[in-house]
């Protein structure tokens, strides 16, 4: 990448100024108090988990509730906001929402050595804020997938570090959170470090089974949770699921085709990933665009799927802006967000229970655009004095 006039990736890695940062505090400050002011219990997702570990408290099972999808590790997690007045709760999860989101991005700067000082580190995060919907709905709603968007970009930190014991104990602590980052997991398989991938592996397994044994159903989630999840749970869940297999069926197309053309793009979507990890080039950009794509994979065929997932891999995506042959510099990465954009009405689309149209093509879109990535980024990254032999010297010039 080069730092000169002909070129934005210069000017996005030097030192943002005074009045960028003021917005950027007054966007993320506005979204943190309105939620405050028009949310309860911390949101209603948040609500869900709290409720259960309420539930729980008082004797009762947390798996007596359908909408509760989470391990036992969750219920436990939850005790101490069960234990919190509501009052305290409207205040408390928004602004820790708010604060992993920003961490998150922090992290995700950092794994591709950008400045936290720099424009990028605001103007991203500020397009985030204010240009992506899903961002502030899942501060809205508390949804713990704010733990999975900080804890991706750590791992990917930690991994491009070296430390890939604690970068697998970062992601098994956030799959007992909740257990979004699991296919996590193919990435340290690929990498062959086993190690990591037992940590990864016994962390939730461990925390989940001695949970339950502090539960008056301990195989709850196994016997009620995971047949509700394989079966596409109810009607009304499967209006908002952006998955093809709960999306297409509603054009027309039979489940079972549906579900097939799903299964068989994750496949393609996952040997894209492989690719791309075995290819050429330094680790930073090639854990990134691997972990995306084994995510957005996964997104195809998880049950459920939902728009505010896509931020658990736009933050390493897109803090990779500023280095040549970088995936945010494909124009669909960008095409793929419009219909994200807040404020604006999409005819027929409109209605709430029809936004998962708009969430759909973004997922697919997204997911077909970091697969060719990986693929056409390998042989970029293969040629002499291409995209991987400029990437180090990017920052370090600026």
């Amino acid at each position: 990448m080069t730092t000169g006039k002909s070129d934005i990736s210069g000017w996005l890695v030097r030192p943002a100024s005074g009045p960028l940062w003021t917005g950027l505090a007054a966007v993320l400050g506005a979204l943190a108090v309105h939620t405050v002011l028009v949310t309860s219990g911390g949101g209603m997702d948040n609500a869900i988990v709290v409720d259960a570990g309420r539930t729980w408290l008082a004797g009762g099972s947390p798996y007596d509730d359908r909408r509760f999808l989470y391990f036992p590790s969750a219920v436990v997690a939850a005790a101490p906001q069960a234990l919190l007045p509501r009052s305290v709760l409207d205040v408390v999860v928004p602004v820790a929402a708010v604060l992993a989101l920003v961490l998150g991005w922090a992290c995700a700067l950092r794994l591709h050595r950008v400045p936290l000082r720099s424009r990028l580190a605001v103007l991203g995060l500020l397009g985030l804020a204010a240009g992506f919907a899903p961002f502030g709905q899942l501060v809205r709603l508390g949804n713990w997938t704010v733990t999975a968007v900080l804890a991706l970009p750590l791992c990917l930190l930690l991994a491009s570090r070296g430390r890939w014991v604690a970068a697998g104990a970062v992601i098994g602590v956030a799959v007992a959170l909740k257990p979004l980052l699991a296919p996590m997991a193919l990435l340290f398989l690929f990498a062959r470090r086993w190690a990591a991938l037992a940590v990864l592996v016994l962390v939730p397994v461990v925390a989940s089974a001695v949970a339950a044994l502090f539960l008056p159903d301990p195989t709850g989630f196994l016997t009620r949770t995971l047949p509700f999840l394989l079966s596409g749970h109810d009607a009304f869940m499967r209006l908002y699921e952006a998955e093809p297999a709960a999306v297409l069926p509603r054009l027309g197309v039979p489940g079972a085709v549906a579900t097939a053309l799903a299964l068989l793009a994750a496949a393609v979507g996952v040997g894209c990933a492989y690719r791309r990890w075995r290819g050429p080039g330094p680790a930073e950009p090639r854990l990134a665009e691997t972990s995306a794509g084994l995510m957005l994979s996964a997104f195809l065929v998880s049950r459920p799927s939902y728009d505010h997932y896509l931020l658990v891999v736009l933050p390493p995506l897109l803090a990779g802006l500023p280095y040549a042959g970088a995936a945010a510099r494909r124009p669909w990465f960008w095409l793929a967000l419009v219909p994200q954009l807040p404020g604006v009405t999409w005819p027929w689309l409109e209605s709430g229970r029809r936004r998962a149209f708009r969430d759909s093509f973004t997922l697919c879109a997204l997911a077909a655009t970091v697969a060719r990535h990986c693929v056409r980024g390998t042989r970029e990254a293969a040629r002499p004095g291409g995209a991987a032999g400029e990437r180090r010297t990017a920052v370090e010039s600026a």
